[in-house]
């Protein structure tokens, strides 16, 4: 399917790795350049820029000036016609309630919903002269609370809600908001050296593939979805395509979700 991407520009926050690397890789191959924002470089990122579409920038999204710092990078290349906002982290909270101190809250807010809101903010601009898209990584857990990652679902919760007001917003001045929301992925968030099997493992004594497992059983597809996947359906809506679609919570979780 022709997605009509080619010659726009695209910013993607936290595409050094995992599911930002895939859509940044993903958009690339569709023609778009990719302005991708990533605290490193790492040689994954660096390897796309050698082909010429990708134009990673080191950044920091978690402090109050590196969303603007890379929204300038894409204003000089002519200004940005797609944001994904992607960067986030998943704290796992074995010990509960409690173990979470309000420092842990204030990272977890800025790094999952105040960096989307500072690149939405310094992006809109932009946005607003190209009639362009904004897609965000959400999660289930914006809808599907979990004490393990409390703060982290309070966060998408935030997230999830801060997106579907804008999109009321800014639709009639045509740009489009949408969300995906992931279960499970197949990244270092939850299957890397310090990802959520080893944490929670160490935390129950349970071995870290069987943490895994669990999770991906608790699905009815029986496995995590792949980063591509992921991919595919931000960069289906980063696309003229589905253009009537705004407002709207897209779930690819293997079924976890069971409600309507």
């Amino acid at each position: 399917m022709e997605l009509g991407l080619a010659g726009r520009t695209a910013v993607v926050t936290g595409a050094g790795k995992g599911i930002g690397l895939a859509i940044t890789r993903t958009l690339a191959a569709e023609g778009a350049r990719v302005v991708a924002g990533s605290r490193t470089i790492t040689p994954d990122l660096a390897a796309l820029a050698d082909a010429g579409q990708v134009f990673p920038t080191a950044v920091d999204l978690a402090t109050p000036d590196g969303p603007e710092r890379l929204l300038a990078d894409a204003r000089d290349r002519g200004g940005a016609d797609i944001l994904v906002n992607n960067v986030g982290a998943t704290p796992a909270r074995p010990d509960g309630f409690a173990s979470i101190s309000d420092d842990d809250w204030l990272k977890t807010f800025t790094i999952n919903f105040f960096a989307a809101v500072r690149a939405t903010r310094a992006a809109l601009p932009q946005l607003l002269a190209s009639r362009g898209v904004i897609v965000t990584v959400c999660s289930v857990n914006a809808t599907l609370p979990d004490p393990l990652v409390m703060d982290y679902s309070a966060a998408k919760g935030a997230l999830l809600n801060f997106c579907k007001a804008l999109s009321k917003e800014v639709g009639p001045r045509g740009v489009r908001v949408n969300t995906v929301s992931p279960g499970p992925v197949a990244t270092d968030l939850w299957l890397g050296e310090h990802g959520m099997a080893r944490t929670v493992g160490a935390a129950t004594g349970a071995a870290p593939d069987k943490v895994a497992d669990s999770a991906a059983g608790e699905s009815v597809t029986n496995r995590f979805t792949q980063p591509q996947e992921v991919a595919d359906l931000v960069v289906f809506l980063a696309s003229d395509r589905p253009g009537n679609v705004t407002g709207a919570d897209h779930i690819i979780d293997g079924g976890l979700t069971t409600s309507l």
